[in-house]
């Protein structure tokens, strides 16, 4: 199953009965049966109509468009067919619940943190200081009393975290501080980048249930977001985006020949994000043996489950524990 196609070059986007059909400049056609097809991503400018739109929509295909730097411009997201009121409710009394928002909140970041600790304990002769750094600033997520002390923990933790890539990458990938509109460098190109993807997918997954994905508890919610897809980002970022990073450098997947520069920002050129989302698509495939449900479960599904568990948490059927890897 196709499940995520990426259309990178410009052209045109047709619908004929169930088959979607991509024409480049050069008129050359390619068809994606539709019902093969969980998420196009468009990198390139292409045209479209409703008549595709509407297809998209009875086969419930996210598109998702991104400007020529790679940068997240929006998504066309089907009408929605997994509703249920009760649950929204629920979700919404959970957010103006300071208690209960506040929980939340911190079982995402407490997810984050130890991800983010698996991924630098691993070269701990390098990042011993780093971790030490990290595990002080984490103590103090339990005794937070509101999210603005969490996110300012969070700032801190994730500098350190950071910092510590320039002991783990082998190539002359340097980071100095976090520049997200508008990176400044390879390495928050590729952090950008990725994190999108992340956001992306996880949002896809969202949609698969009855959760509202503007309604949210770490990120304050706001008009023209999905912010409860950047909440459960938290937890997936430095399992899945950061690990592929690590491996793209030190593998030499990506090297700077992959970087386009222009007037003080870099982004990743053509060439560079088809390689990192080839690696990224493996990662998202690749199943884990689940100590609970006693079968294989792909990191993309991982995402699926922690919306499943947030729903029995809201609607008081069992308390809402993190995803912590123990793989």
């Amino acid at each position: 199953m196709l499940r995520d196609h990426y259309i990178f070059s410009n052209g045109r986007l047709k619908r004929k009965d169930n088959t979607i059909y991509f024409f480049d400049e050069n008129e050359t056609k390619k068809s994606l049966p539709v019902h093969q097809v969980d998420n196009l991503y468009v990198f390139g400018e292409v045209d479209l109509n409703s008549s595709l739109l509407n297809l998209l929509s009875q086969h419930s295909v996210h598109l998702h468009i991104f400007n020529y730097y790679g940068f997240y411009a929006g998504t066309f997201c089907p009408r929605n067919k997994k509703v249920s009121g009760f649950t929204v409710v629920q979700q919404s009394a959970h957010y103006l619940d300071a208690t209960k928002r506040l929980y939340l909140a911190k079982m995402f970041l407490q997810s984050a943190v130890h991800h983010m600790l698996r991924n630098i304990r691993r070269y701990k002769e390098k990042t011993e200081e780093y971790v030490r750094q990290i595990e002080l600033e984490a103590k103090k997520l339990d005794t937070a009393t509101d999210i603005q002390e969490l996110m300012g923990i969070e700032g801190r933790i994730r500098q350190y975290y950071y910092q510590s890539f320039n002991e783990i990458l082998k190539q002359d990938f340097i980071f100095e501080k976090r520049t997200k509109q508008s990176p400044q460098d390879p390495l928050n190109a590729l952090i950008s980048f990725g994190n999108t993807l992340c956001y992306t997918t996880v949002l896809s997954e969202i949609y698969k249930t009855p959760l509202d994905p503007t309604v949210s508890f770490l990120h304050e919610p706001s008009t023209k977001r999905f912010s409860l897809s950047l909440d459960l980002a938290e937890i997936f970022k430095p399992l899945i985006v950061d690990s592929v990073i690590i491996a793209c450098i030190n593998n030499r997947v990506i090297t700077p020949k992959h970087f386009d520069y222009l007037e003080g920002m870099v982004f990743l050129n053509e060439e560079g994000k088809k390689k990192f989302i080839r690696e990224w698509e493996t990662k998202l495939a690749t199943s884990i043996q689940h100590r609970q449900l006693k079968r294989k479960v792909s990191y993309r599904y991982f995402m699926r489950l922690e919306c499943y568990k947030l729903i029995k948490h809201f609607i008081g059927d069992e308390r809402y524990k993190p995803l912590k890897a123990w793989w």
